[in-house]
C-alpha cells in the first residue's frame, strides 16, 4: 500500500496498546494476543497486550473510552462488554456506540454445554430430567454477571422451562477450573476454552448452541435438536477504539486486523480451536451490535437478571 500523505506515514510510529477488560488466558485474551505478532510485523511497532479486568470488562473499556482517539489504545472486548452490560449495569461509565470507533467483529464461537464428568446426566435429555427433579439447585458456573455463558445459561432457561442456580466467577479460567474439580455441575463454556478437557474426558460436553454442529466437535448436538430451540447463540469478540479516530488511521486499523484474521496460518489455526473468523466491516459490526443488544435487553428484561 503506498503511503500518500504525511498523517498516513506516521501511523504508527509508537507502541499498540490493546486493552483487554479480562484476565490473561480466557477467549478475548486469546484473540487480541494471536493477532498481534500479525499486525507487528506490518506496521513496525511493538502491540502489547494489557488486562484490566474488572466489572465484567466495564473497568477496562472505560479506561479506553478516555483514551485519545490516535489509534494508539484499542480495545478487544466480547459480547458482555458491548451488548449486555449497558442493559445490566446501572451509571455503565461507557455507551458502546457512542464512546467507541468500532473496527470489525474478530471472530464467533458457540458456546458449548459441558458438565462435570461424574454428573448423573450424558446427554441432554438426561439433564433435562435432572434439573426438573432438583429445581434450582444444580450450580451452572460462569465467567461472571452478563456474561455470554451467563445468559446463555438464562435463555437456556427460559426456552427448557427449567431453572438453576447461577455462581458467577471472576474469568472463564476459575470456572473452569471448579467444573473441573466438581465444585460446579454445568457450565455454558466457549468452546476453544473447553476442547481438550472434552476431549481428555474431564468433561462432558452435552450440546451445543450453534445453528449447526460445530465442526471440531461434530458428535455433539445443537441444543435445537435437543429439544431446547431458541438457544443459537456464539460468543464473539469484537475490536474497537475510543471514539474519534482519523479516517485514514481507521483504514490502516481495519486492513491490518483483517489481514492478520484471514492470513492462512492463523486463520486455520483458530478454526482448530473453534472458532469462526468474521472479519467485518466497521457498519457491518454496528448492524450486528444493534441486533445483539435488542436480543440481549429481552433476554435480561424477561428473565429480571440484575448485575448484583
Amino acid at each position: 500500500m503506498m503511503l500518500v500523505s504525511g498523517a498516513q506515514a506516521a501511523y504508527p510510529d509508537k507502541t499498540i496498546t490493546v486493552v483487554v477488560p479480562f484476565p490473561a488466558g480466557g477467549s478475548t485474551d486469546a484473540i487480541a494476543r494471536a493477532i498481534g505478532p500479525k499486525i507487528s510485523a506490518r506496521f513496525g511497532q511493538p502491540w502489547i497486550v494489557d488486562n484490566r479486568p474488572g466489572a465484567t470488562g466495564a473497568i477496562g473499556a472505560g479506561l479506553v473510552k478516555r483514551a485519545a482517539p490516535d489509534g494508539y489504545t484499542l480495545m478487544v472486548a466480547s459480547i458482555g462488554v458491548y451488548a449486555v452490560n449497558p442493559f445490566l449495569q446501572k451509571n455503565l461509565a461507557y455507551n458502546p456506540q457512542r464512546d467507541f470507533d468500532l473496527l470489525t467483529v474478530a471472530v464467533r464461537a458457540p458456546n458449548v454445554l459441558v458438565a462435570r464428568a461424574d454428573l448423573p446426566a450424558n446427554n441432554m435429555a438426561e439433564l433435562l430430567a435432572y434439573l426438573k427433579k432438583n429445581p434450582g439447585k444444580v450450580n451452572f458456573a460462569s465467567s461472571g454477571n452478563g456474561s455470554s455463558d451467563h445468559l446463555t445459561a438464562e435463555l437456556f432457561w427460559q426456552k427448557s422451562g427449567t431453572s438453576g442456580l447461577h455462581v458467577p466467577y471472576k474469568g472463564g479460567a476459575p470456572a473452569i477450573t471448579d467444573l473441573l474439580g466438581g465444585q460446579t455441575d454445568v457450565s455454558f463454556v466457549n468452546i476453544n476454552a473447553a476442547l481438550p478437557y472434552i476431549k481428555s474426558g474431564k468433561l462432558k460436553a452435552l450440546a451445543v448452541t450453534g445453528e449447526g454442529r460445530a465442526a471440531v466437535l461434530p458428535k455433539v448436538p445443537t441444543l435445537a435438536e435437543s429439544g431446547v430451540p431458541g438457544v443459537e447463540i456464539y460468543s464473539w469478540q469484537g475490536i474497537a477504539a475510543p471514539k474519534g479516530l482519523p479516517k485514514d488511521v481507521k483504514a490502516r486499523l481495519h486492513g491490518a486486523i483483517v489481514e492478520a484474521l484471514t492470513e492462512p496460518a492463523l486463520k486455520s489455526k483458530l478454526v482448530e480451536q473453534g472458532f469462526e473468523v468474521v472479519a467485518n466491516t466497521p457498519e457491518q459490526f454496528e448492524q450486528f451490535l444493534a441486533g445483539e443488544q435488542a436480543r440481549w435487553k429481552n433476554v435480561i428484561e424477561t428473565g429480571k437478571i440484575t448485575a448484583d
